[in-house]
């Protein structure tokens, strides 16, 4: 293209940023698929709608001509003055978690008004954000058994039965990638099949040697746990997006439902009495808890592919949650919910900072490393009960349900601690963002008046 060719068609596109009706499908399409992006990979709802306001502002439709409807499966989309209007809408079909996507979305929306984008130039960006790879199938196999050995070890097991826990969160997760790829199976059935896997090989290694044999039975599927919808679910309830929120609190229902059902399968088939007497360590082993967490929140940072320069911020989040729960319980002689919700809280602090340095949402940096906090032995001891019911004394039913309450406590205490931000700080941080959006557009207004 010569460079008056080139002049005349930058002028035409940048006309287009400066019209909001001007092209304004292939604007909503574009819209549309950020916000698609954003859903099919986790995204909390209000992140959602901050992002596709600021792409909107890019291309220069006024945040009182947008109108926008997240509903879990579907976005609406209404672009509307008192001469114009245009409705699109976008299915959402498949739901993972992609974290890399997520912070590329973020990233490219902000990088659109900071390098004055065209719109063909943002449509090839974004397309190319869209096909960034996962982590090879290997590395998220040795993810999932490194994560629930580190898990197992914060439970209070000794290193052989941590080994034993990660060879059979190992077997499960391959049945799990082989039930969901090579046959096609449901996703919350290639759950069951994966947590009965792993639940029933770490069943027989309490015939190897270790001191902690039944441990690896309370920590082999913790791969498959939902912290990632349980999350986003109390943050769209907390911003008031309902309808998102209850989709996603059933879709965690349904992921715990798919995997208690496994559980159930193969602890009914094991020889064993009960989960009364397991607990965790009884000191406050700071260092070792420390590893044992860095090395869980990086496993399942790998699993939300969480891009490799963040993995070292996920595992000192995941040391700092474990070690701030521990001082809380151990040297203050307060509860597991208040030192969890602590050590969540922290953490989500420490990432509303660190989101300036490291580029990238504040949910990115807390998820990953809140997940150790999980109450695996709580959530078992429950679960045991129920199975098995019929046996139990009024104390054992008693204890039980006291054990079911403490866990949903402290399943509530990581929620609210990593949406922290997002209940305490919305307002300031959409203000900030708008502060910073507004002197971009402004850089550009300025660059139109000299050109």
């Amino acid at each position: 293209m010569r460079d008056d060719d080139f002049k005349t068609y930058y002028e035409e596109q940048r006309e287009l940023l400066r019209e909001a009706f001007a092209e304004i499908g292939q604007k909503a399409e574009l819209l549309l698929t950020v916000g698609q992006l954003l859903m099919e990979n986790g995204a909390d709802t209000a992140q959602i709608v901050r992002d596709m306001k600021r792409v909107a502002a890019y291309m220069g439709i006024p945040a009182e001509k947008f109108h926008l409807h997240i509903m879990y499966t579907t976005l609406m989309l209404n672009i509307s003055d008192e001469h114009h209007s245009h409705t699109s809408f976008r299915k959402c079909i498949k739901h993972a978690v992609n974290m890399k996507i997520i912070s590329a979305v973020s990233r490219l929306t902000w990088r659109a008004m900071r390098d004055h984008y065209t719109l063909d130039e943002f449509k090839g960006e974004l397309e190319a954000v869209g096909k960034r790879p996962r982590y090879p199938h290997l590395v998220s196999i040795c993810a999932a058994g490194s994560g629930c050995g580190a898990f197992c070890t914060l439970f209070g097991c000794d290193f052989n039965a941590a080994i034993y826990t990660a060879a059979a969160a190992i077997i499960g997760k391959i049945v799990q990638m082989q039930c969901a790829e090579r046959f096609g199976f449901n996703p919350y059935v290639s759950m069951t099949f994966a947590a009965f896997s792993a639940t029933i090989v770490a069943y027989f290694t309490h015939l190897l040697p270790t001191t902690t044999p039944w441990h690896p039975l309370i920590a082999a599927a913790l791969f498959l746990v939902p912290g990632v919808p349980m999350i986003n679910a109390l943050s769209d309830i907390l911003n008031t997006y309902l309808i998102s929120g209850a989709a996603r609190i059933m879709h965690t229902f349904l992921i715990v439902g798919a995997m208690t059902f496994g559980l159930v399968f193969a602890i009914g088939m094991a020889d064993f009495d009960s989960f009364t007497n397991l607990h965790m360590l009884p000191d406050s082993n700071y260092g070792l808890f420390m590893v044992a967490a860095a090395v869980g929140a990086t496993s399942f940072a790998i699993f939300f592919n969480l891009p490799p320069r963040l993995l070292f911020a996920a595992a000192c989040g995941g040391a700092i949650c474990v070690c701030t729960r521990n001082f809380f319980i151990f040297e203050l002689g307060m509860s597991s919910a208040v030192g969890t919700l602590a050590g969540a809280s922290l953490v989500s602090l420490a990432a509303m900072k660190a989101v300036h340095w490291l580029h990238t949402p504040s949910m990115v940096l807390v998820v990953p490393a809140v997940i150790p906090l999980v109450p695996g032995v709580l959530i078992y001891r429950f679960l045991f009960a129920v199975i098995n019911i019929r046996r139990l004394t009024v104390e054992e039913l008693l204890s039980a349900i006291q054990s079911g309450v403490d866990a949903l406590l402290i399943i509530l205490a990581i929620a609210i601690g990593a949406a922290l931000p997002n209940i305490f700080a919305s307002r300031s941080l959409t203000q900030m963002s708008k502060e910073k959006q507004e002197k971009l557009l402004n850089e550009i207004y300025e660059t139109d008046l000299k050109d």
